[in-house]
């Protein structure tokens, strides 16, 4: 790592009010290691869907609020602007709602990131 440059990044610039889609620029990836920032206007995992990881993911709103839901939990959690939460490897979790905007800092580490394709997350 000692070859990256050194780069500014304001987490909560040019974030839109609206968009179709999630917004996730992956900030750092390294083997091991992806950082990204995600903006979320609106969204919510589809019905009855359920993220299910190989690695852990740790993750904080930096601005908006959003209800987490863990599969093995009978209620929502809702996050807001300074919270985070340690997602354990292949623990079943979903997006129920979002405000619009709100901003995530992910951080996904362990053995698997940078094996497969940001954008393929394993979905059950």
């Amino acid at each position: 790592m000692d070859s990256l440059p050194t780069r500014v990044t304001h987490l909560l610039a040019d974030v839109p009010l609206r968009a179709d889609d999630e917004i996730v620029s992956v900030l750092v990836s390294e083997p091991g290691l992806r950082v990204e920032r995600i903006v979320s206007t609106g969204q919510a995992s589809p019905p009855g869907f359920y993220y299910d990881q190989p690695d852990a993911e740790w993750v904080a709103v930096l601005t908006g609020a959003a209800d987490l839901r863990f599969a093995d939990e009978a209620e929502a959690r809702r996050l807001v602007a300074g919270d985070a939460v340690l997602i354990a490897p292949h623990r079943r979790h979903r997006v129920e709602w979002t405000d619009s905007p709100t901003v995530w800092l992910a951080i996904h580490f362990g053995s698997q990131v940078g094996a497969t394709d940001p954008a393929s997350r394993d979905r059950d």
